[in-house]
């Protein structure tokens, strides 16, 4: 596939209007990207779990305009107007116009919730973007004079959300997806997340993921500028071949249910990701104290009960408690008795591992 494929060659139908809801879950990367080029994409590969719990619900309201002269929308977040997410909306319908341009026709009005608290730390935009790329491909469907088919339909939705959030593009399946071109993994794309084609053993069905939630204020580095700082990185280039090796790794990993190796290569590749960041110049620290405190928890707790509990981290400072389902209720007595103490107001999300978004209407 190529960007062409994604313009569409037929004119549209006409609609006056209509509405479509989608829910779309947010995703945790095992294999991390860091660092892109030009229009979101990625300098290395990634593979991410899709959540369960963890998602963003969507309502798309479309009604026709007079004049196609520029963008129209109003964003609400749990009922309330939020002007501020304007500026984003809008970058990413200035990038993803050519592939749907009929957004120039319509008024928007975009309402989205959240199942976990805004600003509770974790990463909305993989979850928000996804939906909103999914009610845009229902609206492309509805008006499109020639059928689209669902695997066209996941490959654009998850195309149209990479150019909002790049890790969006990993949240429209599940459960396991791959995004970013790598030799050993069938169709994957820089273009688009892909189903992990090969054989999952059973010891990953299932998998659980504990948010432990250290800090939810606002990153001193965003993530956007943080992939910039990749370019001219004295590390960069064995970083991304890194990756590459590890996403290698895991096949057999997966493959076979070994979970020490899987622990090993989700930890360093957390542990990496927050290097990069620390080496980078100028230099920052996503982590806190507790994330650190949390971390040496975990390895002490791992290495007294032989459990198979890891972790992984994104950009910032919360910390996924990564384990199999058969140890979920001795890690969650672990997690209360140990760890709540360093988690902001003792907050954390209990979820597992998904299978994507889910279509909840669609009226036109």
């Amino acid at each position: 596939m190529t960007v062409n494929d994604f313009i569409p060659k037929e004119a549209y139908k006409t609609s006056a209007n209509g509405s479509v809801t989608w829910e779309s879950p947010s995703n945790i990367a095992l294999v991390k990207y860091w660092g892109k080029k030009e229009n979101q994409i990625p300098a290395n590969p990634s593979i991410s779990f899709t959540l369960s719990g963890c998602k963003t619900t969507t309502k798309l309201s479309y009604s026709k305009k007079e004049t196609s002269n520029n963008f129209s929308f109003e964003v609400f977040l749990n009922d309330e107007k939020k002007d501020s997410f304007k500026p984003k909306i809008d970058t990413f319908f200035k990038r993803i116009v050519q592939y749907v341009p009929f957004i120039k026709n319509y008024h928007f009005v975009i309402e989205t919730t959240n199942t976990f608290p805004h600003s509770s730390g974790i990463a909305s935009s993989a979850s928000g973007m996804s939906a909103l790329a999914l009610c845009l491909m229902s609206v492309e469907r509805s008006l499109s004079e020639v059928e689209i088919t669902s695997n066209y339909f996941n490959q654009k939705a998850s195309f149209l959300a990479r150019l909002g959030s790049g890790s969006a593009c990993r949240s429209i399946e599940g459960d396991l997806v791959v995004w970013g071109a790598h030799n050993e993994i069938t169709n994957s794309s820089n273009l688009f997340g892909v189903k992990y084609p090969f054989e999952v053993h059973e010891n990953f069905k299932n998998y659980q993921d504990t948010i432990l939630l250290v800090d939810k204020g606002e990153k001193q580095v965003s993530s956007t500028v943080g992939h910039g700082l990749m370019h001219n990185h004295p590390f960069a280039e064995q970083r991304f071949q890194q990756a590459h090796n590890n996403l290698s790794q895991l096949i057999k990993v997966f493959k076979e249910g070994d979970l020490y190796a899987f622990i090993n290569i989700v930890e360093s590749e957390a542990l990496t990701l927050h290097a990069m960041m620390m080496t980078s110049l100028p230099y920052f620290i996503l982590m806190k104290p507790n994330t650190l405190q949390i971390i040496n928890k975990i390895w002490a707790y791992r290495t007294e009960t032989k459990s198979k509990i890891c972790f992984t981290l994104d950009a910032g400072a919360n910390v996924h408690v990564l384990y199999p389902q058969n140890e979920r209720e001795q890690v969650i007595e672990f997690i209360k008795n140990e760890l709540v103490a360093y988690c902001q107001n003792g907050q954390y999300i209990c979820d597992q591992i998904g299978f994507g978004a889910k279509q909840l209407t669609m009226s036109s």
